[in-house]
C-alpha cells in the first residue's frame, strides 16, 4: 500500500509531501500562537517553512541527477519522517538555514563524478559550506568533504586543493565587511559558537532519551544495510555513494562536537540517512519487507512527533 504511493515520482506523490510536511509543521507551531502577534516571529517561520520545502526540492533533485535512488519519492519521504523525531527543528531558523545550504555543496560534490568543471563544483561547495558555518560554526567540518572528493576525483591537479582556501578568504572578507558595517556584534556572535562540547547530558527527560536512542537505532540499521549493499552498487556510483556515508559521519560529529548541544543538531545526518533508507527498500525485493520497514518508520516518526507536542 504505502510504497505503490511512494515508489514512483509522480506530481501527486509531491503534493501528498507537501501537505505532510504543511499539515506537521503548523501543528507544531499552532501549539503556541505568540508569534503570530509578531512581524519579527511570523517572518522566521515564513523562513523557516519555505528553507524547508527548498531543502526538499534540493534533496530530490540531488537523488534523480545523480541516479543515487530510482524513480521514486522514498527520499524527501523519509527526510520529513527525520524531521519529525525532532520537531523544536521548526523554529530553528540557524540550523535549517545552515543545514540548506550544506545540501547546496553536497549538490555540486555529487555531481563532481560527471568530471564537469571540477574546479567550479569545488570551490561552490567550499564556499555554500562556509556560508552554512555562519549560521552553526561546526558545519564547517564538512569541508572535509570537500576534500574526500578531491582524492576521489581530481587530486592530480593541485590548484583543486587551494580552492578551498580562495572560498574561506571570499566569505571570510565579506562577511567582517559586513560585520563592521552593519553590526559589529555579528562577529562576536560567531565568535562565541566556536566552542566545543563533547558531552551528552543535556535530556531533560526520559523521552528525549528515548526518542535520541530510537533515531540512533535507526541510524545504525541503515548505515550497516547501506554497507552491505555498497558492493552491489553501480562501479560509477561507488565513490558518490561512499560520499553520502562519508556525509552521514561528518554530520554526527558536527553533533558531537558542538558546544550547545542538542539533537536537532542531527538535522545534518538527515540527508544521507534518507539516501541509505530509500537504497535499502528499492533493494529490498520482498514487498512486505518494504512496507513493514516504511510502515515502522512512519509510526515510529509520527509517535516521536506527537509525544513531544
Amino acid at each position: 500500500m504505502i510504497t505503490s504511493i511512494f515508489k514512483k515520482s509522480t506530481p501527486i506523490n509531491y503534493i501528498l509531501v507537501g501537505i505532510l510536511l504543511v499539515f506537521f509543521f503548523f501543528l507544531f507551531h499552532f501549539q503556541e500562537t505568540e508569534w503570530t502577534q509578531s512581524a519579527i516571529a511570523i517572518g522566521k517561520v515564513l523562513t523557516v517553512i519555505s528553507t524547508l520545502f527548498a531543502s526538499l526540492f534540493v534533496v530530490n533533485f540531488i537523488v534523480k541527477k545523480n541516479g543515487l535512488t530510482k524513480d521514486s519519492s522514498y527520499s524527501i519521504l523519509f527526510f520529513i519522517l527525520f524531521l519529525l523525531f525532532f520537531p523544536s527543528l521548526f523554529s530553528d531558523v540557524n540550523l535549517m538555514l545552515s543545514n540548506f545550504f550544506i545540501l547546496l555543496a553536497l549538490r555540486r560534490l555529487v555531481s563532481l563524478q560527471t568530471l564537469k568543471m571540477p574546479k567550479e563544483k569545488i570551490f561552490d561547495a567550499s564556499l555554500w559550506i562556509f556560508i552554512a558555518s555562519l549560521f552553526h560554526f561546526w558545519s564547517i567540518l564538512f569541508i572535509l568533504l570537500v576534500y574526500v572528493s578531491i582524492i576521489f576525483h581530481v587530486s592530480r591537479d593541485y590548484r583543486n586543493w587551494l580552492l578551498p582556501f580562495f572560498a574561506f578568504f571570499t566569505i571570510g572578507v565579506i562577511f567582517i565587511f559586513c560585520s563592521l558595517l552593519f553590526n559589529k556584534e555579528l562577529l562576536d556572535y560567531y565568535l562565541t559558537n566556536t566552542g566545543t562540547n563533547y558531552q551528552i547530558d543535556y535530556f531533560s527527560n526520559n523521552n528525549q532519551n528515548i526518542i535520541f536512542s530510537t533515531y540512533v537505532a535507526y541510524s545504525v540499521f541503515y548505515v550497516f544495510s547501506m554497507f552491505l549493499l555498497l558492493g552491489n552498487r553501480p562501479m560509477n556510483l561507488q565513490a558518490s555513494y561512499k560520499k553520502v556515508i562519508f556525509a552521514f559521519f561528518v554530520g554526527i560529529a558536527v553533533f558531537l562536537i558542538s558546544q550547545n548541544k542538542k539533537s536537532e543538531m542531527l538535522v545534518y545526518t538527515f540527508f544521507p540517512l534518507s539516501v541509505m533508507a530509500t537504497n535499502v527498500v528499492e533493494q529490498s525485493k520482498d514487498k512486505v519487507k518494504q512496507e513493514i520497514i516504511l510502515f515502522i518508520a512512519i509510526i515510529t516518526s509520527f509517535i516521536c512527533f506527537f509525544s513531544q507536542l
